[in-house]
């Protein structure tokens, strides 16, 4: 096998992780996550996220747009509003589901189980796809595209999905599921991140030509993720400075994976 195969396979599983680590909270955590902790989570993820998005996202596609001209700025609001779109049409059909959310949910529509594995699993498509498009570019030499910053974008998005698989995992223990099954559900809502991602790679010759589409795309469902979810999670309440240095802390430390790597 190749040095870069296994580059690549290192750098879709690596996301995959990250909810793996998450979800395997429900082994040592027993009433999961306190306020602060959990404001912490979601404003580090915020900011993971939003530096992840522009660095390793908008940035790249401004790039590749550069031969257009006063218009090169088409393809990514295109691709960044499709991508915003697309996951405002996702959460109207399944609604989100939150760490603190309470019993009423379990009554209404579908079952709490169902919801939280759909939620969770459905916004870890984009994520999966966009590790895929920064590695295919990676693989067939995009200029602006580097293994460092794939695995920066790689390991940004494992950081994010760390809450994520505990969100699964915990409030399912809580309601009386045995841990490992728990763990099972909120590791199997990251599996659809590194399919998607090879599938990117896969369908590589198809993607290249409209990259700078796909990368805003994938960046405009990740802000999604961040103003819709985490960022009121972190502001709402008690204890919102904790997510708003927490934030700062995440954006500087991606920034940081993103230009030195």
């Amino acid at each position: 096998m190749s040095p870069d195969i296994i580059k690549i396979i290192w750098g879709i599983v690596i996301p995959f992780l990250g909810t793996t680590l998450g979800a395997a909270c429900v082994f040592f955590m027993k009433d999961g996550f306190g306020e602060k902790v959990s404001k912490g989570l979601s404003g580090f993820a915020s900011g993971v996220m939003v530096s992840a998005s522009f660095f390793g996202l908008l940035a790249p596609a401004i790039e590749q747009s550069a031969d257009m001209g006063k218009l090169a700025f088409i393809p990514v609001a295109i691709g960044f509003l499709i991508g915003m779109l697309f996951l405002l049409v996702i959460d109207m059909i399944v609604p989100h589901i939150h760490m603190d959310d309470s019993e009423e949910g379990v009554k209404s529509g579908l079952k709490r189980t169902t919801k939280l594995f759909l939620a969770v699993t459905i916004h870890n498509i984009p994520e999966g796809m966009a590790v895929g498009v920064v590695f295919a570019g990676w693989l067939y030499g995009n200029e602006s595209m580097s293994f460092a910053g794939a695995m920066a974008l790689a390991v940004g998005i494992a950081i994010q999905n760390f809450p994520e698989g505990a969100i699964v995992s915990m409030p399912l223990r809580a309601e009386g599921m045995s841990k490992m099954k728990t763990f099972l559900y909120g590791t199997f809502s990251g599996a659809v991140e590194p399919v998607g991602a090879l599938l990117m790679i896969l369908a590589s010759s198809f993607v290249l030509p409209v990259m700078p589409y796909l990368l805003s795309f994938a960046a405009g469902a990740m802000f999604y993720v961040v103003v819709e979810e985490l960022i009121p999670e972190m502001s709402e309440g008690e204890h919102s400075n904790v997510g708003t240095v927490s934030f700062a802390i995440g954006f500087v430390l991606m920034m940081s994976l993103d230009l030195c790597m």
